[in-house]
């Protein structure tokens, strides 16, 4: 997995590219722990390079949306597509994490 990272109206938007599982999830941990390190709360994960995510996956998500709730943080998520939207969809995640169809409004409701 791949993430790239820009800073849009001081949000950290990071596209992730290619599959969150068990493998890969070790790597946005310790990212999301990097950014937690140097005071970034506010998130926007643009999923629309994401092939496929696990169990693994949304435990991490979960987990790092935990992490920001008592820091007083936010982490959205955008532009969820093809078999990840459906795992959202069938795990109940949708109901937990919000969602936005492009990072312009998921940004624009930190502001």
């Amino acid at each position: 997995m791949q993430i790239t990272v820009t800073i849009q109206d001081g949000v950290t938007v990071a596209a992730l590219v290619g599959r969150m599982d068990a493998m890969t999830t070790v790597e946005f941990d310790r990212w999301f722990a990097e950014q937690l390190t140097n005071g970034k709360t506010r998130f926007v994960l643009d999923m629309q390079g994401l092939e496929y995510i696990s169990s693994a996956g949304l435990r991490s998500l979960l987990a790092a949306a935990k992490q920001l709730k008592t820091k007083n943080g936010s982490l959205l998520l955008c532009r969820l597509g093809g078999t990840v939207e459906e795992v959202f969809r069938i795990s109940g995640f949708l109901a937990i994490l919000s969602t936005f169809p492009n990072v312009e409004e998921a940004c624009a409701s930190l502001a």
